[in-house]
């Protein structure tokens, strides 16, 4: 029984891509969230289409760090 290395170093090049990848969504996620004023419109002046945009692209952003985290947790834990 030996160590399959390329085994390890293909999971530890997964492993990493996917953090750093969830790590950018979560920064860009925060950028547009503070873009498009955090969800509060300024002063009681109405939201420009920029501003929802911002803001439904932070949306997105965060859903796909909540999606990748759920997944890693299905593969976690089974049933």
């Amino acid at each position: 029984m030996g160590t399959t290395w390329s085994t390890i170093g293909g999971v530890l090049g997964v492993s990493l891509g996917v953090t750093v990848l969830v790590v950018v969504m979560f920064s860009l996620g925060v950028a547009a969230w503070a873009r498009g004023g955090a969800g509060a419109p300024p002063h009681g002046d109405r939201r420009g289409r920029t501003d929802r945009v911002a803001t439904a692209a932070a949306v997105a952003c965060f859903a796909a760090c909540l999606a990748v985290a759920g997944y890693g947790i299905d593969l976690i834990i089974p049933g």
